[in-house]
């Protein structure tokens, strides 16, 4: 099939398999002529429909706040880094303490949404950088990744997303990347494989270049840097 010199595979030759298209999140150009109310009230909507489809009773008191609950839910928080407005502002600062050694945020709490069945990917991303005369709030490392994390995702394309982001931010090649990931589309559909788990990494500058800094940044992340009570 073919739209604008475009050729498109079928639904059919797709069929189950999970295809990536670029690391750039695809959005048509129009995405964001509707306001956030006007969103809500459509999927509203849909959601109702679904919901009729299977045959469920809407007049029923447990159910018939639902399309309303997941509409918002898809808008303001699911899908809300969809939207550029609210992407966090990485404010960075001058390195004036001269710290040199590379920066590692780990362990940070990620959920986002696999884009191929709409269920949830719930997992650990752990960030590093090295800094090129500019260090960023280590908050604003969680907010990236929670960023980029809320909208339909593929995994490969979040951990390359947060990468890009934070080089652009600090102005330097030297950042790194690892997620380890549940699928519940492979968890609780398909082959229901509830052990397994995805791991994908992106490498920058020196942490892709240098097996030192590499390994160093890997050794990290496997500590156990738990607290109790915290």
């Amino acid at each position: 099939m073919r739209i604008n010199d475009k050729v498109l595979l079928s639904d059919d030759e797709i069929g189950d398999n999970h295809i990536s298209t670029s690391d750039i999140t695809p959005l048509r150009k129009d995405a964001f002529d509707k306001s956030d109310e006007e969103k809500i009230a459509i999927i509203q909507e849909h959601v109702k429909e679904i919901m009729d489809t299977l045959g469920l009773d809407l007049t029923d008191d447990s159910l018939r706040g639902t399309p309303k609950r997941i509409a918002k839910s898809y808008v303001n928080e699911l899908f809300c880094g969809l939207n550029p407005k609210n992407k966090p502002k990485a404010s960075t600062f001058e390195n004036k303490y001269n710290y040199e050694e590379m920066l590692v945020e780990k362990d940070i709490t990620l959920y986002s949404t696999c884009e191929h069945h709409f269920l949830p990917i719930v997992g650990k991303a752990h960030v590093a950088y090295i800094s090129n005369g500019n260090v960023i709030g280590i908050s604003k490392i969680n907010r990236i990744v929670e960023y980029y994390a809320k909208r339909p995702q593929v995994q490969e394309r979040l951990t390359k997303q947060i990468v890009k982001e934070l080089k652009k931010a600090l102005n330097t090649d030297d950042v790194a990347c690892v997620i380890d990931a549940k699928h519940l589309c492979v968890n609780s559909r398909g082959i229901k494989d509830v052990s397994s788990s995805t791991v994908t990494s992106e490498f920058g500058g020196k942490f892709k270049y240098d097996n030192t800094t590499k390994e160093e940044f890997l050794k990290y992340i496997q500590l156990d840097t738990s607290f109790n009570g915290i």
